[in-house]
């Protein structure tokens, strides 16, 4: 049952992402968010690609200020908010599915990556005691920083291709503003 709580416990617990929304009885809500915030969280600390945590810190303050304005809405409103999922994953949309269809590759990319790196990580764990100390320390360090080297790589390719596809969107809205006249 949602309701208004103690302020006191419901500040403590906005400082987690989503336990304040679930210590108000927003459970679902709550759930997704601990959820992205803690996805993200494991993906920075696999890749040890620490600029992803500004997303992190984004849903953080998202979090924290959605418990405080919450509990500022008048009671009226705010027992009329329903719970519910940020993603809908008790009922995908068909927004979502044709989400998931056209990105499931990215995503399997995703996840085969994350694996690769996991796996590595504990493959050189492995070898730490059969390697000499220089060549080690010469792996470790170049599996250190490839990740992170092909993640700002692949940053910059996906900000050329939106740049592109804005130039390309920005093209065919002067093609059609010149055929309209």
């Amino acid at each position: 049952m949602t309701r208004k709580k103690n302020s006191f416990w419901r500040l403590c617990f906005s400082f987690l992402p989503g336990a304040g929304e679930m210590y108000m009885g927003f459970m679902k809500m709550g759930i997704s968010t601990m959820s992205l915030f803690m996805a993200v969280f494991f993906i920075a600390v696999t890749l040890e690609f620490g600029a992803l945590m500004i997303v992190g810190l984004v849903i953080w303050f998202y979090s924290f200020f959605h418990v405080h304005n919450l509990a500022s809405l008048p009671d009226e409103e705010f027992y009329s908010i329903e719970d519910d999922y940020i993603f809908h994953l008790d009922a995908p949309s068909e927004r979502g599915r044709n989400f998931y269809k056209n990105n499931r590759r990215i995503l399997a990319y995703a996840l085969i990556l994350m694996g690769v790196v996991t796996t590595w990580q504990g493959i050189l764990n492995l070898l730490y005691d059969y390697l000499p100390e220089i060549l080690y320390r010469y792996i470790r360090h170049l599996s250190y920083d490839l990740p992170r080297l092909l993640i700002g790589i692949g940053i910059i390719l996906l900000g050329a291709a939106m740049i592109r596809g804005k130039k390309k969107e920005i093209g065919e809205m002067e093609w059609e503003d010149e055929d309209g006249k």
